[in-house]
């Protein structure tokens, strides 16, 4: 028997949440949402019976409630189904649908057909089981049509924190020569290997190591990138900001997206005090997203 976890969640939420529950060995997790509905999502997570009675599944919830604090939201009361035995795995890819982000680009669960309205995007296939999102995440889809707007044809990407990988996809699929990318978390790491192979890519084309700055850095072999893609929260970025010269060559530029709009103006202070210059690009609800160049 199973336990499936129905959670409404507002989009803030949804990558702390997923983090969390990676953090805690639940692996066995969805975000449903339709496209055309952004802004309403809901959290699915499935937990054996006999590991999860009623007593370790309140202290689940509550142990969720204080991300939903850090953002000033509250979260919804959860909804605990009972399952009979059945194939996890099956029962949540059935969450998931493609999802077209910006003009050109499509995010696309691997086990899908491209639909045919959506033939003319380019694909990224994606194993969303990771944990480590899609795509659907608004700061996510920042950087996605900020790439698209402005394409890294022929130049060299970094990707600091690149958790599914999905931005290093995209950056090679918008014409982009090398993805050099790294994160902190052996899974992650995992993630972006996989995504790279569903996606037909070479080893010298989307590179990616386990660590922070100080390994990518090593990874670029002393020659910073033409473009810098970090979706982090804005303290990590700001503890991460004195070693972007050293990824970013001159004349090159980053997108730095994971801050709420409200920390921009800090953020902002602290890059410029650091001799870049700052330009706030876009919005999606309470997520911006932050250009830099020298």
């Amino acid at each position: 028997m199973w336990w499936r976890l129905s959670l409404p969640v507002q989009p803030e939420l949804e990558e702390s949440l997923l983090w969390k529950l990676n953090v805690l060995g639940l692996h066995r997790v969805a975000v449903q949402h339709a496209p055309e509905t952004p802004d309403q999502r809901t959290l699915l997570a499935w937990l054996p019976a006999h590991e999860w009675p009623q007593g370790q599944r309140s202290e689940l919830f509550s142990s969720l409630m204080p991300l939903a604090d850090t953002f000033g939201l509250a979260l919804a009361q959860p909804v605990w189904d009972e399952l009979a035995d059945e194939d996890w795995s099956l029962s949540w890819k059935q969450h998931w649908q493609p999802d077209p982000v910006g003009e050109s680009l499509l995010i696309l669960p691997a086990w899908l057909d491209v639909p045919e309205e959506h033939a003319h995007r380019l694909v990224l296939k994606m194993d969303p089981g990771s944990a480590f999102g899609t795509g659907s995440h608004p700061t996510t889809r920042l950087c996605l049509e900020a790439l698209e707007q402005e394409p890294p044809s022929g130049l060299r990407v970094a990707d600091l924190g690149c958790g599914s990988g999905v931005l290093g996809l995209a950056a090679l699929a918008l014409g982009a020569r090398q993805v050099l990318s790294v994160d902190t978390d052996s899974l992650a790491v995992r993630a972006t290997t996989d995504n790279s192979v569903l996606n037909g890519l070479r080893v010298d084309e989307l590179r990616v190591t386990q660590g922070s700055v100080e390994v990518l850095a090593k990874l670029l072999e002393e020659q910073p990138a033409d473009l810098l893609l970090c979706n982090i929260l804005a303290p990590v970025i700001e503890a991460l900001a004195p070693h972007f010269q050293s990824v970013i060559c001159p004349g090159g530029r980053g997108l730095l997206s994971g801050l709420l709009v409200e920390q921009a103006p800090r953020l902002t202070q602290v890059l410029q005090s650091l001799g870049w210059m700052v330009e706030p690009l876009a919005e999606q609800g309470r997520w911006g997203l932050l250009e830099i160049r020298r």
